[in-house]
């Protein structure tokens, strides 16, 4: 009895380790939201001065597909997604827009003079409460949100050629839902 009891902790163990093995292996990408399958959050933000878009007004979000991106001029991984979401935004059966986050406005219309803007409004969130209100890990995400004006998707970090396809699926399916 008393050497059954030594293996007790090794077994415990090894019962960790296995499940943080297959915790750790996963896709850091994808990170479970509490909001998925509840409405996106509802706060308007004023628009990017000098974008020559108007600003994030959640009304806007029911009745069409449409791709939330959080994003900076500051970003790195931003500078480099951005060529993808100026290709998703080609795509006339959703809508692209941004939420600019804590950004210089000026810093902001220099990035998107110099790579184009793929957005059809952009709000700011100068001091980060509304991507607190989203759930927001960094920039950049993306989120896509149903005709209902549900989160259906969320991605943590930069769209990628590697995630690509996995963020056009998500795209068909919340067009497939309403």
């Amino acid at each position: 009895m008393r050497r059954a009891a030594v293996f007790i902790p090794l077994g415990i163990f090894l019962a960790l380790a296995v499940v943080f093995f297959f915790r750790i292996g996963g896709d850091h990408t994808v990170v479970p939201s509490a909001l998925i399958g509840k409405p996106a959050p509802q706060i308007p933000l004023p628009a990017l001065e000098g974008a020559k878009v108007g600003g994030f007004d959640p009304s806007s979000l029911k009745g069409n597909v449409t791709l939330v991106n959080v994003w900076a001029s500051w970003c790195a991984p931003c500078r480099v997604e951005h060529p993808l979401l100026t290709q998703l935004s080609k795509d006339k059966r959703i809508r692209v827009v941004g939420i600019n986050y804590k950004d210089q406005p000026a810093n902001a219309v220099r990035f998107l003079t110099q790579l184009g803007n793929p957005f059809a409004a952009i709000g700011t969130d100068g001091d980060g409460r509304a991507a607190i209100e989203w759930g927001v890990y960094g920039v950049p995400e993306t989120f896509i949100v149903g005709r209902d004006g549900t989160i259906r998707y969320k991605l943590v970090g930069p769209i990628t050629p590697e995630n690509l396809a996995r963020v056009r699926a998500e795209i068909e399916k919340a067009l497939a839902a309403n």
